[in-house]
Order: structure tokens, then sequence, then C-alpha cells
């Protein structure tokens, strides 16, 4: 018993340590409901726009489409988020997106919809996310203090990534049984339950930074602090490459499931999981681990590229699922390192900003990345369109280690 009790003293402080601040498990716990419903329709969109057009190149101008405004309204808004109270902002951002869920739902399950119409609500969804990905990025950093970044940043990922493994069964599910507009809607609703949840936190518990006062420049000094400080620069830069080509699973993955293996929506929901599964695991494993060494995003860069790699030449459905495993275990150590390096390497008062250009880098180079794997995808090979992000984080690790002898060598 002495043993056990020792045990679980260490996972709380350890593995565990952020969900023992109050704020942190309300926001975690709306999180769970929400992150799920988020990866249900982020299935059931792809299916869709594949049912009404049967074309990789389509899925991936209304994935570009959900992640252009970031690419090109990413800096304001870090800049807002810097200025105004980040709890405030989720209250609206979370809402809105909630309800561009119910419309599409209502469009689809009245049966008037068309793939323009998916495209519009994807830009309005990115519309909304220029603001919520910044927010929720540095808004871990006020819920449990920079000692615990990490971990809260790695807990958090270990929920979307479990959320991917029961998003996509519940929605496959769903498909078969009810039709796939349940999915848009149980999604809508979901949203309640983060801003329930931010209702419910103690403000006086956050560990907030003082607002930076409206000033010109702010944007341009953003771009500044990053181009000045080569930890960040080179953390960023290889972030934009990997957003680019390696994180777009959610074209690569349908196709390679419909294409390459000639499966149906229970093969994408499985290839999903798989991969979530790696991510939970890694989640756990790597949770308990302090610190973030910038230094360290090369060898996790390499080490998802080759997971990638090998998982996009696995000859069935059953060992491409396996090698997804790896996949998901070395993407939550790339990712969760990479988000943490950057808050802890990075002024209190230009966080939002420099968080900002971590979801441009992460997510609005999507815009750019997803009509390319779709493209090439159809030219090459739908294995082709997977393999590309292997060699692009590849190559990404490579030019982080040429950048990182630099910053060593000065």
């Amino acid at each position: 018993m002495e043993w056990l009790s020792k045990h679980f003293d260490k996972l709380r402080k350890g593995t565990f340590a952020s969900l023992c601040v109050r704020n942190y498990r309300l926001y975690y716990s709306g999180q769970i409901i929400s992150t799920s419903g988020t990866f249900m329709q982020t299935m059931a969109q792809a299916l869709l726009v594949l049912r009404l057009t049967n074309s990789g190149t389509a899925l991936g101008i209304v994935t570009a489409l959900q992640y252009v405004p970031i690419l090109l309204l990413g800096p304001y808004g870090g800049v807002v988020t810097d200025r105004i109270s980040k709890r405030k902002i989720l209250f609206y951002t979370q809402s809105i997106s909630g309800i561009l869920a119910l419309i599409l739902g209502l469009l689809v399950a009245t049966k008037v919809v068309q793939v323009w119409m998916v495209d519009v609500l994807a830009f309005a969804l990115g519309m909304t996310n220029v603001f919520d990905n910044p927010t929720r990025q540095t808004f871990h950093s006020e819920l449990v203090g920079p000692e615990n970044v990490r971990n809260a940043v790695t807990l958090y990922s270990i929920l979307v990534n479990l959320s991917r493994i029961f998003g996509p069964a519940l929605a496959a599910i769903l498909i078969r049984t009810v039709g796939i507009a349940s999915c848009f809607v149980i999604n809508g609703l979901s949203f309640g339950a983060v801003v329930i949840m931010l209702g419910l936190m103690d403000p006086k518990e956050l560990h907030r930074s003082p607002p930076v006062p409206p000033t010109k420049g702010q944007i341009r000094e953003g771009f500044k602090y990053v181009a000045s400080t080569p930890v960040l620069f080179s953390g960023l830069l290889m972030m934009a490459i990997i957003g680019t080509l390696t994180f777009e699973f959610q074209v690569s993955l349908p196709l390679i499931s419909q294409f390459a293996f000639k499966g149906d929506e229970g093969s994408l929901a499985f290839l999903n999981s798989s991969m979530g599964i790696g991510a939970a695991i890694g989640g756990i494993f790597f949770a308990s681990r302090k610190g973030a060494n910038p230094y360290k995003l090369i060898s996790a860069s390499l080490l998802f590229g080759l997971a990638v790699l090998t998982a996009a030449f696995m000859p069935s459905l059953l060992t491409c699922g396996l090698a997804l495993v790896a996949v998901g275990v070395c993407s939550i150590n790339f990712s969760s390192l990479g988000n943490s390096a950057l808050q802890l390497n990075s002024e209190p008062h230009m966080r939002g900003r420099v968080m900002s250009l971590w979801s441009v880098a992460f997510l609005g180079s999507t815009t750019l990345g997803g009509p390319i794997v779709g493209w090439f995808a159809e030219a090459a090979g739908a294995r082709w369109g997977l393999a590309l992000g292997g060699l692009a984080a590849v190559a990404a690790s490579v030019l982080g280690a040429v950048t990182m002898r630099k910053v060593r060598s000065a």
C-alpha cells in the first residue's frame, strides 16, 4: 500500500500535475467533450466533400479555406490575445464555432448542402480560429503557471489524440445509423461544454500577464522579436515546413484509406484512431518531463518523418494502422516540445504574438499544404501524398540542425 501511495503521489506531482489546478480541470473537462466533437466533424466533413466531388483536390481546397485566415491574419490574432482577457476571447470564439457547426448540420440534414457552402463555412471557422488558436495556446500558461506549461500542453495533446480515437469512431457509427448531419449537430452542441466551464472558473486563480496597451507597430514588433531570437526563429521555421506538408493527415489519410486500401468510413476511423492511440501513449510518456529543450526538436522531427514514411508504404490497412501508432507517438513529441519551447523562451508580453506565429506555422500553412498534398496524391498516388509529409519532416530536421549549429557557434 505504501508503494502504491508513493506511485500515485509521483503521478499526481509529475504526469498529472496540471490537473491538480482547479481552473485547468474545468477547462480540460470541457475540452474532452468539445474536442471529440471537433474530430467527428473533421472526419464527417472530409467524407462529405468526397461524396459531393470524389476529388482529392476539392478536399484540399476546403481544408485550405479553413486555414487561410490563420495564414493571413494570424499575427493580428496574436496582438489581440496580448491585449484582451483570454478567457473573454474564448467565450466568443467557442460560441461562434458551435453556431457554424450547427448551420452545417442543418444544411446537410435538409439535403441542400453543396460544396461551396462547405467552403464558406470552413472559411468562417478559420476566421474564428484566427483569435481562438493563439488564445488557447497561451491560456495554458495562465491556467497553471510557467512551471507546468509543458505538462499542461502535453496533457492537452493527450486529450486531443484520445479524441482522435473516440471522435472518428463515434462519427463512423453515427454516419451508418443516423446520418452524416448528426456529426455536425453534436459538434455544435459540444462547444457549450467549454463555455460553461469557462464560466465556472475563478478569475483570481489565473496567472495573468499584464495586458499590452494598444500601440502602432505591434505586429511588426512581433516579427522583429522572433527574427532576433534564433531559437524561436528556428523552431517556427521547422514547424512551418512540417505544418505545410506533414500535418496534412485530414487530407492524406482519407485519400490513402479510399484509394490505396479501398476502404470506407470504418477504415478511415481505424487509421485516425491508430494515430490517436500512439499520440495518447506518447503523451503519457512525455507529460512528466519538465522544461523544453529546443535542440531536441531536431531529433523529434527526424523520427516523425521516418515514422510517416514507414506508414506510407505499409502493404495493408492493418500494418498501416500499426505504423500510424508510431506516427502518433512522434507527432505528440514534436508538437508538445515545440509548443512548450516557444512559450518558455518568449517574454510574457510577447507570448501571444509568438504563439500566433506558431498557429500560422502549424495551422495556417495548411492553406498551402492541403491543395499540394491533395494534388500530389492524385498525380503520384495516395501513398505518395502521405510520404511527401515524411520527406518534409526529415528535411526540416536537417535544416533545424544547420540553424541550431549556427546558434550554438554564436
